[in-house]
């Protein structure tokens, strides 16, 4: 059972959330929030393996709420799901702790996909957020990922986990184990000092952000 918590300010479109992860088995809805003023507590209490969470809410942001529940429960996997698609909020939900970033007009049943491929190991996004993404790396700046010295092979596969495939998916797609997709993960994990996908995809965009950016007033 997939454990999901919804922080949406949006009451229809809250309740329409909860009535479809309540009503797909494999899935519960554990809380229900408006707003992030209690989230510690609210979450701590539920326990939700992954918190769908929107952006623009009162009083605290969806970003700030990211930063605090992955201080406070880092095993926590946090999906944003909001009506901005520009990349500066892209880039800060995935640099604070966001491992997938759907935007409102998704199906209800991508909707659910997504839950399930972030749980067993996908990185989920909407194919045009997916798109910004992997053009951040493919601007006219060098290649971020020259400085960490990733092979070929290691670059398709960071590129992957950023279009939101699960390990299982990568592996058809490159017809190799989900062994050997492991141990790329575990090399460019090395390589690049992190511990988490989401990590690892926040430093080079980080990176690529600072390329882009450099010897601008």
């Amino acid at each position: 059972m997939i454990k999901v918590a919804i922080v949406e300010d949006n009451p229809s479109l809250r309740n329409s959330l909860i009535n479809l992860f309540d009503k797909t088995e494999g899935i519960k809805c554990v809380a229900a929030l408006d707003n992030l003023m209690n989230v510690v507590s609210d979450i701590g209490h539920a326990l939700p393996d992954i918190v769908l969470m929107d952006i623009g809410l009162p009083h605290i942001s969806g970003i700030e709420g990211v930063r605090t529940l992955k201080t406070n429960f880092p095993k926590i996997q946090i999906m944003m799901f909001t009506v901005f698609d520009d990349e500066e909020r892209i880039f800060d939900a995935i640099k604070t702790g966001a491992s997938g970033y759907l935007l409102k007009k998704t199906p209800p049943e991508e909707i659910v996909q997504a839950i399930q491929d972030l749980y067993y190991g996908g990185a989920p996004m909407t194919p045009s957020i997916a798109r910004k993404v992997i053009q951040s790396f493919q601007s006219e700046s060098p290649d971020p990922t020259d400085a960490f010295r990733l092979t070929v092979r290691e670059n398709e596969i960071l590129y992957s986990l950023v279009d939101g495939l699960s390990y299982k998916k990568i592996a058809e797609k490159y017809c190799i184990s989900i062994s050997t997709i492991r141990t790329h993960i575990c090399n460019i994990y090395s390589k690049l000092h992190v511990h988490s996908k989401t990590a690892a995809v926040a430093k080079i965009l980080g990176r690529s952000t600072s390329s882009n950016t450099a010897g601008q007033p």
